[in-house]
């Protein structure tokens, strides 16, 4: 199955969530801070409420898990998984990075994944077995095989979760021929179209990695998290291109 229908779905719905919160920030926009400490808008809220619509519109049997609280089951064991503005902090303070994640997922593993970055005019797409793209354009991961030559991405140091690595982090660094870290789901998008070679988070949460996983993968890429497992619900993310695995996991204190 190639999943064309519902990749075209993803794919219209989040330029529309896209294009709404760029009408909505246009109008002002102010942060309210959730239980997390992290902050959420009445942009984010009115997407969610826009995606997940769409969704049962046009596939009403499908479940659906939204970071602003979306809680559907459904009855045909998938489920749509959004992140109505994943980057929020770039998104009130003007930066050009935020997008609208979208990703189907079944069994545990993503059938179609979505990150569109409105105010850069590029949507990431992927789904299972037919590759990763940019638009119509075909993503492939580096072929880098060196740390001395590689990019690497880490995001989140600042949290307390970052704490116990940042000193394995920091080693990494002097490692590497560049530092760039654009915020998470960038930092993604951007390792599988060949730009970036190593990308580190200690905390996301389902929604934010849901289509990460499958463009990173499709494009050649490894995805784990910190426990080693490619699952997406162990609360850390962590991609890289297959060369430089080893040293990665080593790097990060990996067993």
């Amino acid at each position: 199955m190639n999943y064309q229908s519902e990749i075209e779905f993803a794919r219209r719905i989040a330029v529309q969530a896209g294009e709404n919160a760029k009408r909505i920030r246009a109008l002002g926009v102010t942060a309210e801070t959730k239980p997390d400490a992290s902050p959420v808008t009445i942009a984010d809220k009115e997407n969610e409420k826009l995606i997940r619509e769409a969704i049962e519109l046009e596939f009403p049997a499908d479940g659906i898990l939204g970071e602003e609280g979306s809680s559907k089951s459904g009855t045909s064991g998938r489920r749509w998984i959004i992140d109505p503005i994943d980057g929020t902090r770039d998104f009130v303070r003007g930066n050009r990075f935020w997008c609208v994640l979208v990703a189907l997922e079944e069994g545990g593993e993503s059938l179609v994944g979505v990150a569109h970055f409105p105010m850069l005019g590029e949507t990431y797409w992927a789904s299972l077995g037919s590759g990763a793209y940019l638009g119509e354009e075909r993503l492939r991961v580096s072929a880098i095989t060196s740390m001395g030559e590689s990019v690497f991405s880490p995001s989140g140091l600042q949290l307390e979760l970052a704490r116990p690595h940042l000193a394995r982090v920091t080693e990494l660094m002097q490692r590497v021929w560049s530092v760039r870290s654009y915020g998470g789901a960038l930092d993604a998008c951007l390792l599988a179209a060949g730009k970036v070679e190593i990308w580190f988070e200690p905390k996301v949460e389902i929604w934010d990695v849901a289509p990460l996983r499958l463009i990173i993968e499709e494009a050649g890429g490894l995805f784990f998290a910190l426990d080693g497992s490619r699952r997406i619900d162990r609360r850390s993310a962590i991609a890289c291109v297959p060369a430089l695995k080893d040293e990665v996991r080593q790097g990060l204190g990996m067993v």
